[in-house]
């Protein structure tokens, strides 16, 4: 605990918008109250004595080389770790990064695998290449949990499954799939990103390891990419980190201190965008240029007691299928506010079509058994008027 935080004894944790903003300072002899920024990629040693003990076992406030770690970026580890209930956290150079090192470092040929069908396209990616190194891969319907029994057995290495689904915003029992998870022996690896650490308590749910982009909500604006791996610092330090410091998966200094102004205002952030996503998706529900609207935070949502309960809220992700192809385009093109993007989490408002970008690859029989039709959009809500955003929807439907 930095110092910072100190408080007497018996009075009440601090609020996560205030750990969030304070946890895990590291102040060099200035006293700069912004955090530093150590852009470096080595260390001196005092003497070859010190160099060596370093490599045999490095303190907390030792360091290697970026790679490895880096005053910055464990400011940043040690901040998001704390936020999300874990013991540990290594920061990674993209989301990506940290789903590949999160399952690609505790598996091995021979070992099983099961993860719900409904994810990113690049984490299908990740999972094809575990298959090519003789991992087994079984997929399930993330929201059944009568699947998730029949495909763990005895043995299973791990499970795997975003929390909140892309882009269909399917969730998933994450307790539930813990459970059975568990008294099979195997891990709980969860991409939390669409629920965001403001909103998450995956960890205390069952999740024994949560990745998320960092590049989405952590930073907010669009500026740079990152990833997180949180878990236990055993996990942490003794099966990721070794994987990652030596495939070069860490991420840049600078973007770690970008990702830390961001943690500043995340609370604030998307708790806004969140209530915003709910009032559009109300103002959208039933209209009559729209097949569906899919909100958890609505009640006709397949998951909405699901998201109330785990999340307390429904997000601040939006899907709309507006019938085909050429409607979707038609109402992208007449957007104003929202921009055309893959991005997601942003201050600024994005639309994006996944038939034709994020889930382009996957083939048309899997897109429809996964609810990804050629008319659906998902919107990622900003930080602008709730009010604009409607009406700037409205008018591109309906034009």
């Amino acid at each position: 605990m930095s110092s910072d935080e100190k408080r007497p004894e018996g009075q009440q944790p601090l609020h996560p918008r205030t750990r969030a903003v304070h946890h895990g300072t590291r102040r060099s002899q200035y006293g700069e109250m912004a955090e530093a920024l150590f852009m470096t990629q080595g260390f001196a040693y005092d003497s070859a004595e010190q160099a060596e003990q370093r490599f045999i076992a490095s303190g907390p406030d030792e360091f290697i080389y970026a790679r490895y770690g880096n005053p910055t970026s464990r400011m940043f580890e040690d901040r998001v770790a704390d936020l999300e209930g874990t013991e540990d956290a290594f920061a990674t150079a993209s989301g990506m990064a940290a789903v590949n090192g999160a399952l690609m470092s505790m598996v091995k040929p021979g070992d099983h695998v099961v993860s719900a069908r409904a994810l990113f396209g690049s984490c299908l990616y990740v999972l094809d290449i575990l298959t090519r190194f003789g991992v087994e891969v079984t997929y399930v319907d993330g929201a059944d949990l009568d699947q998730w029994r029949a495909a763990v057995r005895p043995g299973t290495r791990a499970v795997f499954f975003e929390t909140v689904s892309n882009p269909t915003l399917e969730v998933v029992d994450i307790a539930g799939v813990a459970e059975i998870a568990h008294a099979a022996g195997a891990m709980v690896v969860v991409d939390n990103v669409f629920a965001t650490p403001v909103f998450s308590r995956a960890a205390s749910q069952g999740a024994d390891v949560v990745v998320y982009s960092a590049t989405k909500h952590i930073d907010g604006s669009g500026r740079c990419l990152g990833g997180l791996i949180c878990g236990t610092r055993q996990f942490v330090r003794e099966v990721a980190e070794p994987y990652l410091k030596h495939t070069g998966g860490a991420i840049s200094p600078f973007n770690a201190w970008l990702m830390l102004g961001g943690l500043s205002t995340l609370d604030l952030r998307v708790r806004a965008q969140a209530d915003a996503a709910a009032r559009i998706a109300q103002a959208l529900q039933g209209h009559p240029g729209l097949a569906r609207v899919i909100y958890p935070g609505l009640a006709d949502h397949p998951q909405h007691d699901l998201a109330m309960r785990q999340m307390g809220s429904g997000g601040t992700m939006i899907a709309i299928d507006t019938g085909s192809k050429d409607a979707a385009f038609r109402a992208m093109n007449r957007m104003r506010i929202f921009k055309i993007s893959n991005n997601l989490g942003d201050a600024k408002s994005i639309a994006t079509h996944p038939a034709t970008t994020t889930h382009q690859r996957l083939s048309d029989e899997v897109r429809a058994g996964l609810g990804i039709t050629p008319g659906l959009l998902r919107l990622s809500v900003g930080l602008e008027d709730h009010g604009d955003l409607t009406a700037d929807l409205l008018q591109a439907i309906e034009g």
